[in-house]
């Protein structure tokens, strides 16, 4: 298991930042990836960053690219998701994610989700 712990989020205005943050613990030694996806009201949950655990890769999607960033403290097993440049379509629940199989391609664990409020 690797229980997953949220912080951060809140409300901001346009323009604005925010940063989110996610604990791990448990098996985070077979960590391969850990991740933030964000689900709005009404809409399928879509992927927002990710980060892989050996080199530190990143990988982002044209919707967030040069706004977010996603960054890992290895010594405290945490993941941040630095936002800039806000916009009202951010707002969403922020959950974060967990991969320790680099084979299987699916996120295993999630954690519970933070709400992000951008206002106009």
């Amino acid at each position: 298991q690797v229980p997953l712990r949220e912080t951060g989020g809140g409300l901001a205005q346009a323009g604005g930042s925010l940063r989110l943050s996610c604990a791990a613990s448990g098996r985070t030694s077979s960590m391969y990836r850990m991740g933030w996806f964000r689900q709005a009201l009404g809409k399928e949950r879509e992927f927002v960053a990710a980060i892989r655990w050996s080199d530190s890769r990143t990988y982002y999607p044209d919707s967030v690219k040069g706004r977010f960033t996603i960054s890992r403290d290895n010594a405290k097993n945490t993941v941040s998701l630095q936002m800039n440049s806000l916009k009202p379509e951010d707002t969403a629940v922020y959950y974060c994610a967990a991969d320790i199989n680099p084979t299987g391609g699916n996120w295993d664990y999630w954690g519970q989700g933070t709400q992000v409020t951008v206002s106009s």
